[in-house]
């Protein structure tokens, strides 16, 4: 069974783990392996810590757990910071572990983001992911819109991205 609950600075190398691992996983081919090697466990744990015990309260982090396991996903969200699209919400991270992957835990993690970031008053809410990531359909079956697009450095790497979008959550 796969229970979620906001996540803790406790929960930082456990995060971590996941993101770089799903990284490693997600984007071998799409991104350089120079890019994926410098993710590290230790180097996101740092910053994951530094996020879970200052950041703003009106930010949400998710984790996904499952007994015995431990940690398999994990997700978080807060307000639009990038006035380049009317959302009022932005999920910033969504990574499941890949063996645990195609289980129903994306899609907990994402309708668990956005109820909270109603709890805040915020009622769209958006999502970039790389363009040539086969997961982003996902977020079409979720019910998201293609929103826009754009260019970014990820890493150093220059990568194309969409945007799916939800004007009501």
């Amino acid at each position: 069974m796969i229970r979620l609950r906001p996540a803790r600075v406790a929960d930082a190398r456990a995060i971590a783990r996941i993101h770089v691992e799903t990284w490693r996983t997600t984007y071998a081919g799409i991104l350089p392996d120079s890019t994926l090697v410098g993710m590290t466990v230790d180097g996101k744990a740092v910053a994951w810590r530094r996020s879970l015990s200052v950041g703003p309260k009106s930010e949400v982090v998710l984790v996904a757990e499952a007994a015995p396991d431990g940690l398999v996903g994990f997700a978080s969200a807060g307000r639009n910071r990038e006035p380049i699209l009317p959302f009022a919400g932005d999920v910033q991270t969504l990574y499941v572990m890949p063996d645990w992957q195609n289980q129903g835990i994306g899609r907990k993690l994402l309708e668990g983001c956005f109820a909270r970031l109603g709890d805040h008053g915020l009622s769209s809410a958006m999502v970039w992911v790389l363009s040539e990531n086969p997961a982003r359909f996902f977020y079409e079956r979720m019910g998201g819109k293609r929103a826009g697009e754009r260019d970014e450095h990820l890493w150093g790497t220059l990568v194309h991205e969409v945007a799916y979008g939800w004007k009501r959550l």
